[in-house]
């Protein structure tokens, strides 16, 4: 009662490849996580230019994680805030918002070091005309519980008698999950649907090696032993199923069909609220979306 997905690999601009793992023909969605995409490890050069222009969002929360690297983030509500390794940033759009994730200032023209997740949590149907915000959780105020040789952050959600300051709007669980050479971890108790993911390293699970690049989705209703031969580090994402099938085009997602058109005739308008101090803007795709 598993099942694997296989990453595609997905140009960002630029050269800048991303592994998306969700979501898949197999799967929209696993709890409300209806999008993962994981980045690097990777060396950036000085001269390069991985920025992301302005762009849209809409039905959805994005939530980006960081290992190395950093990201200055600017959004249509006024937030600017540098993302930094061990830190939550959770940007609910709702009804629109509008943001861009640049190289900081200090960074720009040095060799530095990407790596991350990026992952979409689709938003409750009552939520999706709701006001958009942004919360910077800060890596020292993420809870971690730590036993033989395993640690795990509780980013999202509740685990190991601890809970997650981040706000979000459906049952939602994400883990950090660490293993020392040799370590084991039980998992028990997990949401209706759950999935791990390697990160780096090697991660087994109920003695069968995860291979890079996949994500295991797990049986809920069993509980999973994690296991680590040399050292390794891993991500448990999951939570209550989804309140319906969503769509998806470009940067949005929805409920509903029309809200697709309507957010992409808004766009194409420039009927969006701006990022202020920014002039640049992604421009809609060619292919619209379909009825």
């Amino acid at each position: 009662m598993t099942q694997i997905l296989p990453a595609h690999s997905k140009d960002l601009g630029g050269g800048f490849l991303v592994r998306r793992l969700l979501p898949a023909a197999q799967r929209q969605a696993v709890g409300p996580f209806i999008f993962f995409d994981h980045f690097g490890p990777l060396a950036v050069a000085p001269e390069a230019n991985h920025d992301v222009r302005p762009h849209p969002h809409i039905g959805l929360a994005t939530v980006t994680y960081l290992f190395e690297g950093a990201i200055e983030h600017r959004d249509s509500v006024g937030s600017v805030q540098l993302i930094e390794p061990g830190a939550i940033n959770w940007m609910h759009a709702g009804r629109g918002i509008v943001h861009s994730e640049r190289t900081p200032a200090a960074l720009r023209g040095q060799a530095r070091r990407s790596h991350g997740l990026q992952l979409w949590c689709a938003l409750p149907r009552a939520e999706e005309d709701s006001a958009p915000w942004f919360a910077h959780t800060p890596a020292r105020a993420i809870p971690e519980w730590r036993a033989d040789g395993a640690r795990v952050r509780v980013l999202v959600g509740a685990a190991f008698g601890l809970r997650s300051p981040v706000r979000c709007s459906h049952p939602t669980l994400y883990l950090d999950i660490a293993l020392a050479p040799g370590a084991g971890l039980v998992l028990e108790d997990l949401p209706a649907e759950a999935a791990v993911y390697p990160v780096a390293g090697d991660v087994g699970c109920d003695g069968e090696a995860l291979a890079p690049a996949q994500m295991l989705v797990l049986d809920s209703g069993a509980p999973h032993v994690l296991t680590s031969d040399a050292g390794g580090r891993c991500v448990l994402i999951g939570g209550a199923p989804l309140d319906g099938p969503r769509y998806l085009y470009w940067n949005f997602v929805a409920s509903e069909r029309a809200r697709l058109r309507q957010a992409a005739e808004d766009w194409e308008a420039q009927r969006f609220p701006p990022v202020p101090g920014e002039t640049e803007w992604i421009p809609l795709p060619e292919q619209r979306p379909r009825d």
